[in-house]
């Protein structure tokens, strides 16, 4: 496809509509944050995704974009079931409901330094990680995992994992509604019932970090965090179940396209209409997919509290828990009138503008926290949700990555990095230095100038800045 870029200001470029766009792209990036990796096609993507039936307004590219299955990562895109909108699992991803939680600790970094050797050695062998390794919570048989993906973090809370607070400080307080479970194949079904309460692997991570510097004050005190205390950042999603949920539904598509006389650029993009059977019965299994993501994050925090509690004496309450890999219907006015849309957010944070009605009333005069995980050796960022975003109050994921997993192993080797690490005073318990290597910073983005770059297009305020001190990564 030809890819027409036209600047529009420092902070942001449009794809002209041409090849079967149906509206143009919006890369809300300024130049120094678009691709260049050669052969990355993410841009492409951008304008790819704007040929879907049903897409209003733009296809959006956050300033993290880059290369994905389908959309891009850092894409968001909206379709109008009622004007025969699609949706599309690539405009989902592999890892549904992948996302942040984070919490705080009543501790200052003072006092936990001389801790923090012990709590990272009781953390190391505690917390599964790894491709397919172990998991906290063994559920007691096929009856007992349809609950948790009917009732996601509301059910580990049912079962006596973290307190009633914590769903309050969850995105849809913790359960997706409309989860069906017998959308999931069998072998999904496996692949899920032995990783409930496990990181995985590549970029997903359990970090303790420092909030190194507080830009909203007012903010900070609403999230529940001041300058100097201590918390726990955890990424992780669905794991092999939302992985085989995402393949298997997009096999379905791909079969009954032409049914729906649907053409699309990239077989990536397969899609059906939200209100066939085929969108149906993919929007069910994807949202049992997000309770899985979101009771497998509650579970590691609830055992990165009991360690905490055991070697500090201090507890950890959420801040909060929010997706960046989910597609969503939610009313929205558009051109003046209310619709109901498929919003897809893929590498793509939520991110509700203070007085909105979803948010707890804890929350309703600062907004929603939006969780930019940086990299192990830099920093990550809370953000909020303002009033005004264009892209259906979404914002950036996180630092986006610009090297591949090969360019990575090319760049950088493991005593490199080590060093690298010791010398920046964080603590790595890796599963491996070898495959560590593919989330070495140098392979992302400044996460600094991704939140930069968001705040200059209206995604979101930056609240805070938080510094790593000990990770530990699959």
């Amino acid at each position: 496809m030809d890819i027409r870029l036209a600047e529009e200001g420092r902070w942001r470029f449009r794809i002209d509509r041409t090849d079967g766009m149906r509206v143009p792209g919006a890369v809300l990036a300024p130049r120094e944050l678009l691709p260049d990796e050669p052969g990355d096609k993410s841009l492409e993507q951008v304008a790819n995704v704007a040929t879907l039936p049903g897409i209003i307004r733009a296809s959006y590219a956050m300033p993290d974009i880059h290369w994905g299955y389908g959309f891009p990562i850092g894409g968001v895109a909206a379709t109008d079931p009622a004007a025969g909108g699609v949706i599309s699992p690539g405009g989902v991803g592999f890892d549904i409901s992948c996302g942040v939680r984070l919490l705080t600790a009543d501790l200052d970094r003072a006092a936990l330094l001389p801790r923090l050797p012990e709590l990272m050695d009781r953390l190391d062998p505690l917390i599964p990680r790894g491709l397919g390794k172990g998991a906290l919570w063994h559920l007691k048989g096929r009856s007992e995992l349809f609950e948790l993906l009917l009732g996601g973090a509301r059910y580990a809370v049912k079962r006596g994992h973290g307190v009633p607070r914590d769903l309050e400080r969850c995105e849809d307080r913790g359960a997706v509604d409309d989860a069906d479970p017998s959308q999931i194949s069998e072998r999904a079904l496996e692949r899920g019932a032995g990783q409930v309460g496990s990181l995985g692997s590549a970029n997903h991570f359990l970090e303790v970090q420092v909030v190194d510097e507080v830009y909203d004050k007012d903010c900070a005190r609403a999230f529940g965090f001041r300058e100097g205390q201590i918390c726990v950042m955890i990424h992780c999603g669905s794991r092999g179940l939302g992985h085989q949920i995402c393949g298997d539904h997009v096999r379905v598509m791909d079969g009954v396209m032409r049914r729906y006389d649907i053409h699309v650029p990239d077989r990536q993009l397969a899609c059906a209409p939200v209100d066939s059977p085929e969108g149906r019965d993919y929007l069910g299994a994807m949202a049992a997919a997000a309770n899985f993501a979101r009771a497998n994050r509650h579970i590691l925090a609830d055992a990165a509290r009991g360690v905490f509690k055991a070697v500090t004496g201090s507890g950890l309450d959420l801040v909060y828990d929010v997706s960046h890999n989910l597609a969503k219907l939610e009313t929205r006015e558009v051109d003046g009138t209310r619709r109901l849309l498929c919003v897809h957010r893929k590498g793509a944070t939520r991110a509700l503008p203070p007085g909105h009605p979803d948010l707890p009333d804890d929350l309703a005069a600062a907004g929603q926290p939006v969780l930019v995980p940086g990299t192990m050796g830099t920093a990550s960022y809370v953000m909020t949700g303002v009033a005004g975003n264009e892209a259906f109050d979404s914002c950036c994921h996180g630092a986006g990555r610009v090297w591949s997993r090969h360019r990575a192993h090319r760049e950088m080797t493991g005593r490199q990095l080590r060093a690298d690490m010791r010398d920046a005073g964080v603590a790595m318990k890796p599963i491996s230095w070898r495959s560590v290597i593919e989330e070495a910073p140098g392979a992302y983005k400044d996460v600094e100038a991704v939140v930069v770059a968001s705040e200059h297009n209206g995604l979101g305020r930056v609240v805070a800045r938080l510094v790593p001190l000990g990770v530990l990564k699959g």
